[in-house]
């Protein structure tokens, strides 16, 4: 007799927690899973069993006893399934390879123009297969891409990065032979940040690479708004009347705070302009404070009108645990309801979140539907 899909669902939907929750722990014992699940022994102990039996769960011994039988402790088999995460963008392509954590096991960033060209398309499946090398429990290939995507992932609706306007987004995975799935670039970074926590979280998240782009998460899920234009906090007036932005209009804050504006100030790229500070060099200082004062900015607007966290991403992103004490500084100068700066946040990956983002697609699907 067919179960009631209602309950099929229930069962999947705990099971799914289950690893999520073990995923999360070097080590746990059943009484603990069941405390933080609200679910009770039986069920526990049934997901456990149907976890192990699929290879992602093994039992790693027992705990200390507290009077009654011992505990067995349960870990997760994260390597059991891999996925594969690739940004594409104007100047080059990064690839990760994640495990069921979200843990980066490895990563390489190749110099790579984008080009139309089919040639293009068939060295993005030399790049995938030379970094997955044959393995056999890899569970896809997600893709990050510079613009706006429909909501089934299937067209590239406009980006502005890569001049393109209503593109099949199979033409990027034409030659790759592993189940492909797409997503914005800034979405995919948002994802990453949140993945491993609080299901239920709200953030705000602010990319800051060539240039500047952003998500919305809200209970967890990226909002894409009513036109799938939510986040594009780049071209947000900073400045009426001032800098001229690549979009055509004056005054973005993608002219004030994107990557290009530190990168064209050195070497023409953004080690540069960090190498030049660290040096202690006045100039350098100068404008990395303007800098931050236009991003100082930007920050509290996004805390005020979300009222959530904000982190901060993007090649920019990666520097602020070493340079962003000034910023915080001004954030607590400029929060309107008291000096407080704990609301915001660095990026907890420094290198190709949205890569690792992308790579996530698969490792979500997986856990949601096992």
């Amino acid at each position: 007799m067919t179960e009631p899909s209602n309950n099929v669902d229930v069962k999947r939907r705990n099971r799914a927690n289950t690893l999520r929750c073990i995923l999360n722990c070097e080590s746990i014992s059943q009484p603990e899973l069941a405390r933080r699940l609200a679910l009770s022994w039986p069920t526990v102990l049934q997901n456990v069993k149907e976890l192990a039996a699929m290879g992602l769960v093994c039992e790693v011994g027992t705990y200390e006893s507290t009077g009654g039988r011992k505990a067995r402790a349960y870990a997760p088999v994260r390597s059991a399934r891999l996925a594969v995460g690739l940004d594409v963008t104007l100047n080059h392509v990064g690839i990760v390879l994640v495990d069921l954590s979200g843990k980066v096991l490895d990563y390489s960033r190749k110099k790579y123009p984008f080009s139309m060209d089919d040639g293009y398309f068939r060295q993005l499946k030399s790049i995938v297969d030379e970094f997955a090398g044959g393995k056999t429990n890899l569970l896809g290939v997600g893709i990050s891409l510079p613009g706006i995507i429909n909501e089934t992932g299937s067209i590239l609706l406009f980006s502005h990065a890569l001049g393109l306007r209503d593109i099949p987004t199979s033409t990027f995975s034409r030659y790759i032979e592993y189940p492909c799935a797409f997503t914005n670039d800034a979405n995919a970074a948002a994802m990453a940040e949140v993945w491993g926590k609080d299901e239920n979280e709200n953030l705000v998240y602010l990319s800051l690479s060539n240039s500047v782009g952003g998500a919305i998460v809200k209970n967890g899920e990226i909002y894409l708004g009513d036109n799938l234009r939510a986040g594009e906090f780049g071209h947000n007036t900073l400045v009426p009347g001032g800098r001229q932005c690549y979009c055509g209009k004056d005054g973005c804050l993608d002219a004030y705070c994107s990557a290009k504006v530190l990168a064209d100030r050195a070497d023409g790229t953004i080690i540069g302009f960090f190498n030049w500070l660290r040096s202690g060099d006045a100039q350098a200082a100068e404008v990395w404070r303007e800098y931050l004062q236009y991003l100082a900015v930007e920050i509290n607007n996004l805390r005020m009108s979300f009222d959530c966290d904000v982190i901060v991403g993007g090649y920019v992103g990666g520097f602020l645990e070493e340079f962003g004490a000034p910023l915080r500084e001004m954030l607590r100068q400029r929060n309107t309801f008291q000096p407080d700066d704990s609301y915001f946040r660095s990026s907890r990956y420094h290198l190709e979140a949205s890569a690792v983002g992308a790579a996530l697609l698969h490792v979500r699907r997986f856990i949601r539907e096992i």
